[in-house]
């Protein structure tokens, strides 16, 4: 299990806005991975609609990933699950997207270091 892995997840029904059911997930951790008993997951959802929230990367299904449809990855919805609730692997997304991904991350935790942060001010 590493960074940037695709799993089908059983994410539990709550209530609001989170994301719940049977999903696929982008594992978002890389350390500490096979020692502890949860695993951080950013969840991805078929409707399009999602990619207009702030902290979300659109990904094409491709031969790698073995989505079945152009998902969004929300970034802003970011748990840790009991690694019991990850069903299968199903693939993995592609360099590009790990590495926006990983910006993603780092601009919503804060953590974007001074070049990065003066790179996203001149972005927008």
């Amino acid at each position: 299990m590493q960074f940037g892995d695709i799993y089908l997840v059983e994410i539990p029904l709550s209530s609001g806005h989170e994301q719940a059911g049977l999903r696929p997930a982008v594992i978002v951790q890389e350390i500490g991975v096979e020692k502890m008993p949860t695993v951080l997951i950013v969840p991805l959802t078929s409707k399009l609609k999602a990619k207009d929230f702030p902290f979300t990367l659109v990904i094409e299904p491709d031969q790698s990933n073995n989505l079945n449809a152009v998902s969004v990855c929300l970034v802003f919805q970011i748990r840790a699950i009991d690694k019991k609730r990850l069903q299968k692997k199903i693939g993995r997304i592609g360099q590009v997207e790990i590495d926006l991904l990983k910006r993603n991350l780092k601009e919503i935790m804060g953590l974007l270091d001074k070049e990065e942060q003066v790179a996203r001010e001149q972005s927008q």
